[in-house]
Parts: structure tokens; sequence; C-alpha cells
């Protein structure tokens, strides 16, 4: 059975990739490109919607594809952790439908943000830096906040971070006490790095995207997860199977 993919934020960088994909694959078919100044509508009768917009828009299409009972993946950033509490307690109301959230399809950014996880409560220093191009709208970037939210969770047991000086302007964004420090640059894809700080040693976790084409195992393996799943489905870790952030014990 073919899925019927509407697309909205089609003529986005994002977008025109996911387009090539889902035409490129025998199981997925464009049903419509939606741009910033077409009308929501063109959703209707899709079996499956992608959101690919920005951070303030990404709510409304979300909505609209529930109204229509259809199943919608977003690959937007923005949605932090509060957001995405609001969404699930939406989605309690609504048995059957279907949302996934990645912030980010690339898997190699996947599995370095459950490394970090990893190391999360092992250092009582960290902090995150992230660059990413030009034209990106938001900062800190979704994947950062992701990664902080997660940190935060590891390290449940142990505690905030410590971050000094945590009133200057220059010391980041603090998300979950991980302050994060954004670039935003001509030359620069994509970046991140989680750096640990302990009793004379540092630890970094890095991950660099070198082009687009390290999205698009991401993206595939998104679309199918997001006709089949139901409920809230949150991060590519989760669809990979990587494990929860773990606790100390």
């Amino acid at each position: 059975m073919v899925t019927r993919v509407a697309i909205v934020g089609a003529s986005g960088r994002m977008g025109r990739l996911t387009t090539r994909l889902v035409e490129q694959e025998p199981d997925f078919e464009v049903h419509a490109l939606v741009g910033s100044s077409d009308p929501i509508e063109r959703i209707d009768r899709a079996d499956l919607v992608v959101d690919l917009t920005i951070p303030s828009v990404s709510a409304s299409v979300v909505d609209a594809a529930l109204e229509r009972g259809i199943p919608v993946l977003v690959g937007t950033s923005g949605w932090s952790a509060d957001r995405i509490d609001a969404l699930r307690a939406k989605l309690r109301t609504l048995p059957e439908a279907a949302v996934v959230i990645v912030p980010n399809f690339s898997l190699g950014s996947a599995v370095a943000t459950w490394l970090a996880t990893l190391a999360a409560p092992h250092f009582d220093s960290i902090e995150i830096v992230e660059s990413h191009h030009a034209e990106k709208v938001d900062s800190p970037s979704g994947t950062a906040v992701r990664t902080a939210e997660l940190i935060g969770v590891a390290r449940a047991e142990s505690g905030p971070v410590r971050a000094p000086h945590n009133d200057q302007r220059a010391r980041g964004q603090q998300v979950a006490s991980v302050p994060i420090h954004s670039l935003r640059m001509d030359g620069v894809l994509a970046e991140q790095e989680v750096r640990f700080g302990g009793t004379g040693e540092t630890v970094r976790i890095s991950h660099q995207t070198l082009s687009d084409s390290s999205y698009e195992a991401g993206i595939l393996i998104s679309l199918r997860a997001a006709r089949e799943h139901t409920g809230l489905t949150v991060g590519l870790d989760k669809l990979l199977g990587l494990g929860a952030p773990r606790r100390r014990s």
C-alpha cells in the first residue's frame, strides 16, 4: 500500500530533500507540497503529514494534522520539553493519533547524544557548543536542547551541572542547567560538541554533519515509523532502539 505524504515546508532545504526521497521510494508518493503561502487544507486526504517548517509555525501544522486524524512527522526544531509535555497531554484525548518528533535526522547525531547521556552522570562540568549555517533561524538548536534535556534526565540523581558565572550573557543559555553556546556562521552545515570536565581531564563527544546526505537514512526510518506508531515518539534514538539515559546507581 502506497502512503500519500503531504510535506509542509517543502521549499526549504530539508523539504526538498524529503520530497526527493519520497518520490524515490515505491511505498510513498507525494500527495501535496505545501509552502508558507499555501492553505493548510492542502494536507486534506493525505496519509501522512511531514512538518519541516519553523518553530513558530510547527505547532499549528501538528494541530491541523491531528484535527484531520492524520499521523504527523515533525522535523522542525524548537520542540522543548514544555511544548512536548503539552502535546503529550493533548494526545491523551486522541488515543489513535500519532506524532513522531525528530529534532535531527542524522544517525550519527543520535548516537552522539546517546553517548553524552552515558557520560553525563560521571562529570559535574558539562557544556554544549553547537554551530549551524547562518540561515538557521532558531538557537539553541533543537538537537542541543534535546541533548541538554537528556543530560538532565541522566543526572536526575546527581543534580545540576556546575556552571559558574551563569549570570553573564557570554556563558550561554542554560537548558536543564547545561550551558549551550550557539554559533551561526557561513561555511558550516551542522556541528555539535558536548564537553565534559573532570579532575585533571576532559572528554569531548562531537558530531559534524558534512552533507545533507547524512539525513537520508534517518528520514526514511522516521517516515516509516510515523505511519506505524501511535501516540507520541520523540527522538531518532527511540526509533534506533538506543537505550534511555542511565542514572548512576
